[in-house]
């Protein structure tokens, strides 16, 4: 019906079933590449969350225009909306009415995390508010990932936004500039701390300090200097128990954030309780367009990838109308495999155009069509670290905590084999433990011997 948004990635199209078209509209997703493997990963993980404030996957498959060719797609639940940082200047919202947003967010990331998958990419773009009753929706989740996925990104960040980085994040690149290896792995408190940049950037209409330690301002992520610039701070409407609960999801430590649902139960308590400087409005309506009191995040440098061709047989080929014309304009025919370079600069695009710039760093993939490289590995995108304490029925170290071997090394309370396997396949269906960057087997505890009557045994060969 018509096209609502392009990403990275794919195009969204309002969309209504040609043989039923008096029915309900879908928001309809086709990829911009062949094949992108990121589709059936974001369906996978659609597909294992059900909350109200994440659009329904209804289905999937594959569009062929030839035969040989083939882009996947999506259709999910239609949300009637804008997005967040339109959305919060038309209608100034109070703090009350932020906190219950949030919250409503934050439960949506407790079931993404609960269901072993991650979000990746929380900005005020991918959260659409309903028109007739102004309820959030988390949405995007083609840069998501989940316990067991293919990974599609290589060192040194997954994809991502980098206004919305953590400081974990920040650090993991060293002073030397060099690119780690292995990727860096982020957890579901990455995702809380991009919520919480949203939340900044909703109040106060401008981005935190960036928390790279390289930066100019890092000083300001200080815990002294951390009161000079709260919400608010900036925004004296802002209620100190909603700037407080922001401040905390922009810790420093990714522990002091807390869970997903720590964090909610947090922000629905304070909306109950608040008093009623709670409900004035955060916004006047006449606030000047924020100049920023900081610098403004880093960009990164693309390497652009050809000038679309246009592909005159596509509209002859019978697909009908604006799809059809639409596709033609913005696919391409084929997309040169250019990765992202790791240096940070200038970019000639506004970031205020793209909300934080385009997605981070590390996604090597950013411009190129995408097969997994490899079987399913859990290390690089969600890493499955060796446990706090042992397993059932793992070796235990003795009282001077050796292992039975000098081979062995003891890890948390248990006894584990270090393994000749290359960081990139420590793959946890193999059972193998990530621990600083190597590989582990657990060495378990030798069967006891048969009690079974011997003579009742069978000895044949």
């Amino acid at each position: 019906m018509e096209l609502r948004g392009r990403g990275s990635y794919g195009i969204v199209f309002r969309a209504v079933p040609d043989e039923a078209p008096e029915t309900d509209a879908v928001a309809l997703k086709l990829a911009l590449h062949l094949e992108d493997a990121r589709f059936a990963r974001e369906a996978e993980l659609l597909s294992r969350i059900h909350h109200p404030a994440v659009p329904r996957l209804l289905d999937h498959g594959h569009w062929q225009p030839r035969q040989t060719l083939s882009f996947p797609w999506l259709a999910m639940e239609w949300v009637d909306g804008i997005s967040l940082y339109e959305w919060a200047p038309a209608q100034r919202p109070s703090s009350r009415q932020v906190l219950q947003l949030l919250a409503r967010l934050a439960r949506a990331l407790e079931a993404t995390h609960s269901a072993g998958g991650l979000h990746r990419d929380v900005k005020g773009d991918n959260i659409l508010v309903r028109h007739s009753d102004a309820q959030p929706f988390l949405t995007d989740f083609g840069s998501g990932h989940f316990l067991g996925a293919a990974t599609l990104t290589g060192p040194a960040f997954p994809p991502g936004t980098l206004a919305y980085r953590s400081p974990e994040a920040w650090r993991y690149i060293p002073r030397s500039g060099k690119i780690p290896a292995i990727p860096y792995s982020p957890r579901p408190a990455d995702d809380l701390f991009a919520l919480g940049v949203t939340a900044y950037r909703l109040i106060t209409g401008k981005y935190p300090p960036v928390p790279n330690p390289e930066n100019d301002e890092a000083w300001l992520w200080l815990p002294e200097q951390h009161a000079r610039w709260t919400a608010r701070v900036c925004n004296s409407r802002c209620i100190p128990e909603l700037s407080a609960l922001v401040s905390r999801m922009l810790s420093l430590r990714p522990d002091a954030r807390g869970s997903a649902r720590e964090v909610a139960e947090a922000l629905e308590q304070a909306a109950r309780s608040a008093g009623r400087e709670a409900d004035v409005p955060l916004f006047t309506g006449e606030e000047p367009r924020p100049a920023g009191l900081f610098p403004r995040p880093q960009h990164v440098i693309v390497q652009r990838p050809p000038r679309p061709q246009r592909w005159s047989w596509l509209a002859a080929a019978g697909l009908g109308g604006a799809l059809a014309l639409s596709v033609a304009e913005m696919l391409s025919v084929s997309r040169s495999e250019e990765s992202a370079t790791p240096q940070l600069a200038e970019q000639e695009e506004s970031m205020e155009a793209r909300d934080g710039g385009t997605v981070a760093v590390g996604d090597s993939a950013l411009t190129a069509q995408v097969a997994p490289e490899r079987s399913p590995s859990v290390l690089s995108p969600i890493a499955v670290e060796v446990p706090p304490k042992p397993l059932p029925g793992q070796w235990r170290p003795d009282g001077t905590g050796r292992c039975p071997s000098k081979m062995q090394i003891a890890i948390n309370g248990g006894c584990w084999m270090k393994q000749p396997v290359d960081p990139k396949d420590c793959d946890a269906e193999a059972g193998f433990f990530e621990y600083r960057g190597a590989c582990y087997l657990p060495v378990m505890t030798p069967p006891r011997p048969a009690t079974s009557d011997p003579a009742k045994r069978d000895d044949s060969p």
